[in-house]
């Protein structure tokens, strides 16, 4: 089953996938990012943020295989869950976040295959840090160097973390 399909499939209970979210928000929210790593402290630049740190953890969990398929899906669909609220709580409203909340799942998509392609196949890394966590501001090479490190960093920390450890929200 494709990674749409399991996204789009019956609700699941997401409850158990709660901590692990949280803990990609919070490293997400590390102000390194924002400081060493020039990543725009702004709405959108801590949406970024969000998105490729759990890209980073979805492409981990796709490593397991089906063993990880259900609780990748119920984590995607917790990502979702949180920008629709808080695209509501910004007063967006019932009309555009479906649209919004499409383009945002879009986004992450994108990156979930720009990441992939960089660090798991021939791809620029780097590049797709830039294309995808600096939009519409091009980084100098000190706030590249330092986002795409910190990012290539916590992928080789979780390639070498526990499933078990992962889904309970015990980022590395």
């Amino acid at each position: 089953m494709s990674f749409l399909a399991r996204l789009f499939a019956p609700s699941r209970d997401r409850t158990a996938l709660r901590p692990l979210y949280a803990a990609v928000v919070q490293r997400a929210r590390d102000p390194a990012w924002y400081r060493a790593g020039g990543v725009p402290d702004t709405l959108e630049g801590r949406f970024e943020m969000v998105a490729a740190v759990l890209a980073l953890v979805l492409l981990r969990l796709e490593e397991e295989g089906e063993a990880a398929a259900g609780p990748a899906a119920s984590l995607a669909e917790t990502f979702v869950e949180d920008m629709d609220g808080t695209l509501r709580e910004l007063g967006i409203g019932d009309v555009v976040v479906g649209k919004k909340v499409g383009k945002l799942m879009g986004a992450l998509g994108g990156r979930l295959g720009a990441f992939r392609e960089g660090l798991r196949g021939d791809g620029d890394f780097e590049a797709a840090v830039a294309r995808n966590v600096f939009r519409g501001a091009p980084p100098s090479d000190e706030a590249l160097g330092t986002v795409a490190g910190r990012l290539r960093a916590l992928d080789a920390a979780l390639a070498g973390a526990a499933l078990d450890d992962l889904l309970a929200g015990r980022l590395p």
